[in-house]
Order: structure tokens, then C-alpha cells, then sequence
């Protein structure tokens, strides 16, 4: 039976530009069942869920929940919770760690600090390997859990450190979809021998390109434009490319001009256009067909740096 996934890898659907849009991300754990909508359809408390969005609304950090990989009991108590809290940004990218025994008190957070990349002491320094993050939610997409939940479980399996199931992480049909944290890199159609690789490069501070849909801390046009200028220059220092802006240009279809800036002073405009994939096909598993959207990188030019 095809599902989105096959749809997709057979199309040749393009993967940068597809990850999904956080400057930081708010990671709770939660094991048992995850519904559709995971923070108010879980053995988390649904006040509490409810709460955790609104607060994190507008702010720039994402919640989501996570779990050891494995079978869930389905336990509704949870004495104690890890959680973590990272920041993406380039050249400030962190991962801190701290043990709650109730979710609430995470309400207490400042969001909109936590998105600008203060993150007021909270826990401590993550000392430990990178994270990797597995979509396995089933209830959002079967493909996340047919396609996931193995992957995270040969990982762990392995003795690969710092695997957790993640909750979502949008791009369905692009399964099985991994996050890495500090930095914030997101792939899609992984196997566990390229995610040993992405972790080994991510260790040394550098970024795979192969089979990634792009930083979440940029917006898709600027995730689009720092993947294509990575490839050009050859350069996978995590740290060493920042966007510095993106301007939509008039038109009848959207496009945009987007900024880069590179640790050494070089600065390139990237121009990227929103595109439609035909043939049409399912955006998720038992979706009405559909023709998503695609960042398309259609100019690279370097240009001079700006004086002073």
C-alpha cells in the first residue's frame, strides 16, 4: 500500500526548506500513548498543555514532548520528568538539562527570554551527547511511527547516546525525521548509519548537508539559502553561516532575497522561490492529494560587505 512517504521518495521531493521554524525548543518528558496534539492529548495534564502553548505562542520556542525509545507503559504518573531547553541560534547555539517532578513548573519560564537565547539559568549545561530526536507519532501520520519508532529503537539499541522519541516534527513524507540539538538541523528519509554520521559530524561541530531540510532557526527561505550556500562554498562549520535577513520581493508568486553572512566577512544574496511539486500527491497518509510547497534556490550571488 503506498503511503506518503513512498509518494514522496519517489518524487524526488526536494528536502530543504522543510524543517520546522524554532529558534529554541522546550523538550518534556513524557512516556505512554501521545495523541494527535500531544500536549493536550497525552497523560500530560491538558490545563498544563494548554498553558505550555499559549505561554510559548509568538515567542519563538517550540514545545514538544519526548520518551525513551522502546515500548510505553501506559503509566498516568510520572514522578519525575527530564527536560531539556536549546537554543539554535549560530554562534549561540546551547542545550541545557534539568529534572522536574511537575510540568507546571515550567509555566514559571520566561518564553520570550528563552527565545531570544537567555535562558535565565535554567538547569544546567547538557554535558552529554548530542540530541537526536525521532518523530514516532503515530497519531499525526502512521508513516512517523512505521518508519520512527524503528529507527529510534536501532539507534538506542546500538548504545548511541541521546536518542528520544520526539512528538512532531512536520514533514510526514519525509519519515522517518530526525532533529539534532544544540544546533538545531533537521533531516528527513534517515537511516541509522547516516544518523551515526550526522552525530559524529555534529560532535566536531560541523554540519551534514546530505539529507537535510535545514536549520530551525531560519525560516524556510533562509533554511533553503543557507543549505544551497553550504554547498557551494563547501563549508560545514556549524557556527559559521548566519541569515541576516529576508525580504519578500513583489510579484506574483512568492519569492525572496535572503542575506547570509559568513564568520569571515563574506556575505552572499540568495534568491529563493516558492515553488509547487507536481505531480500531485498526499502531504500525509490518507490526506486528499495535494501540491506542497518547495523552496527553490535560483540565484547565489556573493556580494560585498557592508562597511564599518
Amino acid at each position: 500500500m503506498s503511503t506518503c512517504t513512498t509518494a514522496s521518495r519517489d518524487l524526488d521531493e526536494p528536502l530543504a526548506g522543510t524543517a520546522a521554524t524554532a529558534r529554541t525548543w522546550l523538550l518534556i518528558e513524557q512516556p505512554g500513548p501521545w495523541g494527535a496534539k500531544a500536549l493536550t492529548s497525552s497523560h500530560l495534564d491538558p490545563d498544563v498543555g494548554r498553558a505550555l502553548e499559549a505561554a510559548a505562542d509568538g515567542t519563538g520556542v517550540r514545545v514538544a514532548l519526548v520518551r525513551r525509545p522502546g515500548r510505553h507503559a501506559d503509566r498516568h504518573t510520572q514522578p519525575r520528568r527530564q527536560v531539556y531547553v536549546a537554543h539554535t541560534a549560530p554562534g549561540d547555539a546551547w542545550l541545557r538539562s534539568a529534572v522536574i517532578t511537575a510540568p507546571e513548573e515550567l509555566l514559571a519560564l520566561d518564553f520570550a527570554a528563552l527565545g531570544a537565547g537567555v535562558h535565565g539559568g535554567f538547569g544546567a549545561p547538557h554535558e552529554g551527547a548530542p540530541l537526536a530526536l525521532v518523530c514516532t507519532n503515530g497519531k499525526r501520520d502512521r508513516c512517523c511511527a512505521v518508519l520512527g519508532r524503528p529507527l529510534a529503537s536501532e539507534l538506542a539499541l546500538s548504545g548511541e547516546e541521546g536518542v528520544w522519541e520526539v512528538t512532531h516534527l512536520g514533514g510526514h513524507r519525509f519519515s522517518p525525521t530526525l532533529l539534532v540539538l544544540p544546533y538545531g538541523y533537521a533531516y528527513g528519509r534517515t537511516t541509522a548509519a547516516e544518523v551515526k554520521g550526522i552525530l559524529e559530524t555534529v560532535r566536531a561541530g560541523r554540519v551534514v548537508t546530505d539529507g537535510c531540510r535545514g536549520s530551525s532557526a531560519w525560516d524556510r527561505p533562509g533554511q533553503a539559502a543557507e543549505l544551497a550556500v553550504r554547498r557551494a562554498v563547501r563549508e560545514d562549520a556549524a557556527d559559521a553561516l548566519t541569515v541576516v535577513r529576508t525580504e519578500a520581493v513583489e510579484g506574483d508568486t512568492p519569492r525572496w532575497k535572503v542575506t547570509l553572512a559568513h564568520v569571515d566577512g563574506r556575505r552572499w544574496l540568495v534568491t529563493v522561490a516558492q515553488g509547487t511539486s507536481a505531480p500531485p500527491r498526499p502531504e500525509s497518509c490518507g490526506a486528499a492529494l495535494g501540491s506542497p510547497a518547495r523552496m527553490d534556490v535560483v540565484a547565489i550571488r556573493e556580494v560585498p560587505a557592508p562597511l564599518g
